[in-house]
């Protein structure tokens, strides 16, 4: 495990990039571990299903057979076992090289590779081959381009509605920093069903947790998607635990809501390694569930909220209860 927290690390498909303490070692913020140095204990209702190594065996293949990601196993969800055991998976589009360095993730941080003009294809390809009906696809940060991918995101949706009629696509996108214009322009191209970008966390915790990220940036992206387009539900999502409280959360869900968000997710924050933020407190299941009465009776169209939740978790689900009720709560 050591090695892996030291020097390159390698993504699932044999990129280079660094992890835990050499991604986070000149980030502008520097992290301060808990009093005592001892990560907090972990209570009892956080406990993710298990791998069950088949199934989770046979989903990565698939995924190397079409030479994909996924940000399930590069970033190292605790909900794999079950996703991939109901044959669901979040595909992670440019590569598995972030441009970001973010002090709460450990997907890869380095240079990455040109765009795999292929790779479109081959997501229609797998998807078409898992029969899947509802796919949620995600990128990486990509600061070296200059539209930050928004044309591979466009020509990844037009292919899979191509190959797979009828099927239901989310994009869950970065914030296209400093290239929203481009960037929607691009998305106009192929709206997808669902236009995801996570908010994160508060805006006091935004330059420790987000170096290179803008709240109000975040914000505005969202906005703008539904400005240009409202029949695209609008989703965003946050982790609890960084350190903020309960009141500064729920001041991002009005602003998220204000920004005409339709979806919220909200789960815990699990630290990927110590050189990461530490968890400041481990929030229970009916903390959770407040928070999603609070955000319904804000407006939200749906809320789902839990110390597991992420925010591809019971994607379809949600866009489901959304669309079948028809209106605003």
């Amino acid at each position: 495990m050591e090695a892996a927290l030291h020097g390159d690390s390698v993504t699932a498909l044999g990129q280079h990039g660094k992890r835990s303490g050499d991604k986070l070692a000149r980030i502008p913020v520097k992290i301060v571990p808990l009093a005592g140095g001892d990560a907090l204990p972990k209570p009892p209702w956080l406990r993710a299903r298990p791998m069950m190594s088949e199934t989770v065996a046979s989903m990565a293949a698939i995924l190397r057979e079409h030479r994909l990601h996924s940000v399930c196993e590069e970033a190292m969800c605790p909900n794999i076992g079950e996703c991939f055991a109901q044959r669901t998976a979040t595909f992670m589009i440019m590569g598995g090289i972030c441009t970001r360095r973010c002090a709460f993730c450990d997907v890869a941080h380095g240079r990455p590779e040109p765009l795999d003009e292929g790779e479109p294809r081959r997501l229609a390809a797998a998807v078409a081959a898992l029969g899947l009906r509802y796919v949620v696809v995600t990128s990486v940060d990509r600061d070296d381009l200059r539209d930050g991918g928004a044309a591979h995101f466009a020509r990844c949706i037009a292919l899979l509605r191509e190959r797979v009629p009828g099927i239901r696509i989310e994009v869950l996108t970065p914030d296209f920093r400093g290239r929203v214009e481009r960037a929607v322009s691009e998305l106009s191209q192929a709206w997808p069903d669902v236009f995801n970008h996570n908010i994160e966390t508060v805006p006091s915790l935004y330059r420790a947790a987000r170096a290179g990220a803008d709240y109000r940036g975040s914000l505005d992206l969202l906005a703008r998607v539904k400005q240009e387009n409202g029949a695209v539900l609008t989703k965003s999502g946050l982790m609890v635990g960084l350190g903020e409280s309960d009141q500064e959360l729920l001041g991002t869900m009005r602003d998220l809501r204000a920004h005409h968000v339709d979806i919220l997710t909200i789960g815990q924050y699990l630290a990927p390694s110590r050189f990461h933020m530490p968890v400041r407190r481990y929030v229970e299941p009916g903390q959770f569930a407040s928070w999603r009465d609070e955000g319904l009776q804000m407006g939200f169209r749906e809320v789902v909220a839990g110390p597991l939740v992420r925010s591809s978790y019971h994607a379809d689900h949600a866009a489901d209860v959304v669309t079948t009720t028809g209106q605003e709560r």
